[in-house]
């Protein structure tokens, strides 16, 4: 996946989150598994900056987007948090 550039200067920022993902992989990411990571284990003021580079709906469509499994990723205070959110700004 290719991201736009200031997309993967946020990844580089954060790639500590991103740990288990070998090196030469982590700005391929998907904007899925960035945001689930960036909403469940960064500051709120990096979660409100991705959803800007992303855009508003385009994250509540990823996250409106993960059902079952997917869903227990997130952690549910987070998810219910920014479900109200994104839904109240897009």
């Amino acid at each position: 996946m290719s991201h736009k550039p200031e997309i993967i200067a946020f990844i580089n920022e954060h790639r500590n989150l991103f740990w288990y993902t070998p090196e030469d992989k982590k700005e391929e990411v998907s904007e899925e598994f960035l945001l689930e990571t960036i909403l469940n284990f960064a500051s709120l003021k990096d979660s409100l900056t991705l959803i800007r580079l992303l855009g508003y709906k385009k994250a509540r469509k990823i996250l409106q987007s993960a059902r079952g499994r997917k869903k227990l990723n997130y952690y549910p205070e987070i998810y219910h948090f920014f479900s109200l959110y994104l839904n109240r700004h897009a």
